[in-house]
């Protein structure tokens, strides 16, 4: 790929590196799991994987700021296989929650986050770090500043709008309570693949549908 113009931290190299860390943090918590340590290196776990996470989700972001400089192959190329890398993050998620209720309360909102990333219901890579690290309160100043940037003219009314329904969305599933008019506004503005992921991320054992919502997205945009 001809991308020598654009910060994008992505390449082949570090696809590798990053299943080899997923799999180094799978081995650390069986150990882990074996000691029963408790408190603390439940937090060094979460900390790892929100780093992970951090790298996968700045890779999106270079990559939807670097757009106008690919050519469109490039683009789908790139982000197919940064949604592999979520997808692979996504398995040994679920495989280092599995059968540890205090994991899964912990861990529960990054799953919730990077199926809405592979699904694509989620197009912000800065929202989908704030629900990963369910962190209402700076989604809610996020909600207030793009209120603010739409009101003077710095955001575009279709970008405000989809972000809006990411937040709304977020929040919801972080067990926040929306106003009437937050609610309303999600039903008017929530798409197919937003209201298909909602159904989906009732259940955390999804991944297979999740997958398949997102090769279904894929499709649709190159037709």
């Amino acid at each position: 790929m001809n991308i020598a113009h654009c910060e994008l931290h992505w390449n082949v190299e570090s696809f590798q590196i990053t299943k080899y860390i997923l799999y180094v943090g799978l081995l650390f918590f069986l150990e882990i799991k074996m000691a029963s340590r408790g408190k603390t290196e439940t937090s060094k776990l979460k900390q790892n994987l929100e780093e992970q996470l951090d790298r996968l989700m700045q890779q999106l972001q270079d990559l939807e700021e670097c757009r106008e400089e690919l050519d469109t192959d490039e683009y789908e190329e790139t982000k197919k296989e940064t949604l592999e890398q979520l997808s692979e993050f996504n398995d040994s998620l679920k495989k280092i929650m599995s059968g540890n209720m205090t994991l899964v309360d912990e861990l529960s909102g990054m799953q919730l986050a990077i199926q809405a990333a592979i699904s694509q219901a989620f197009k912000t890579p800065e929202v989908i770090r704030l629900f990963a690290k369910k962190q209402p309160g700076q989604l809610r100043t996020r909600l207030a500043e793009m209120d603010r940037d739409l009101m003077v003219g710095k955001l575009e009314r279709g970008l405000y709008t989809q972000q809006k329904v990411e937040i709304l969305t977020a929040l919801r599933k972080l067990g926040e309570k929306l106003t009437a008019d937050d609610e309303a506004f999600l039903s008017a503005n929530a798409g197919a693949i937003l209201s298909q992921f909602e159904k989906v991320s009732t259940d955390l054992g999804s991944g297979d549908k999740v997958l398949a919502l997102a090769s279904f997205e894929v499709e649709k945009t190159k037709k």
